[in-house]
């Protein structure tokens, strides 16, 4: 399911299945949701008042609300232009992208040390200060600030099957082209583990 195509909307920007999968899991088609927004004046919120709304909105049947709710938010200030693909609340950007890789997470956070603990840079832009690590029972975290003031996190965890899944976030970037610019950085990167 697609959302309805307005007139001065820019409706291109939500991905189709993103709107799909937010009408399967709260039952309400997202020609629905725009209405509701739409009825209730989000146009003129900021995202935390529509994130709000949207959990108001939100069917008591729905599992993890709150989740859904900020997904509903976020594709609802794309699809009405309030902000574009990858841009965040506050305006920045940012972008994530993730594997599986065989092995447990400190198996996994090894095997991304052994990619990345030599280098100086990415895609150009000089490592500030030094990269860390941390851990919980649950997670494996890896972090780095680069000079552009932008900000990387890797945070590992296990799944079934001897498996662990290895998320990237690098988050501060300053525009839409930036994420075209590192998501195959980072790709190519993770491909690597």
């Amino acid at each position: 399911m697609t959302s309805v195509v307005r007139p001065g909307i820019n409706d291109g920007m939500v991905k189709p299945m993103n709107t799909s999968a937010i009408a399967t899991a709260t039952g309400r088609s997202w020609e629905s949701w725009v209405q509701h927004f739409d009825d209730a004046g989000a146009r003129q919120m900021d995202h935390p008042a529509i994130a709000a709304l949207a959990l108001e909105l939100m069917p008591e049947s729905v599992e993890q609300k709150e989740w859904w709710a900020q997904s509903t938010a976020v594709a609802f200030g794309q699809y009405a232009g309030l902000r574009v693909p990858g841009q965040t609340s506050t305006g920045d950007f940012q972008l994530s992208t993730t594997r599986t890789v065989p092995g447990n997470k400190d198996q996994a956070l090894q095997a991304w040390l052994e990619v990345v603990n030599a280098r100086t840079e990415f895609g150009g832009v000089p490592i500030e200060g030094e990269a860390s690590t941390s851990s919980t029972d649950r997670w494996r975290y890896w972090r780095v600030a680069l000079s552009d003031g932008s900000r990387v996190v890797v945070n590992i965890s296990e799944k079934q099957n001897g498996k662990s899944a290895v998320g990237l976030q690098h988050s501060k970037l300053d525009s839409a082209e930036a994420i075209q610019f590192w998501r195959p950085i980072w790709k190519d990167l993770l491909a690597k583990i």
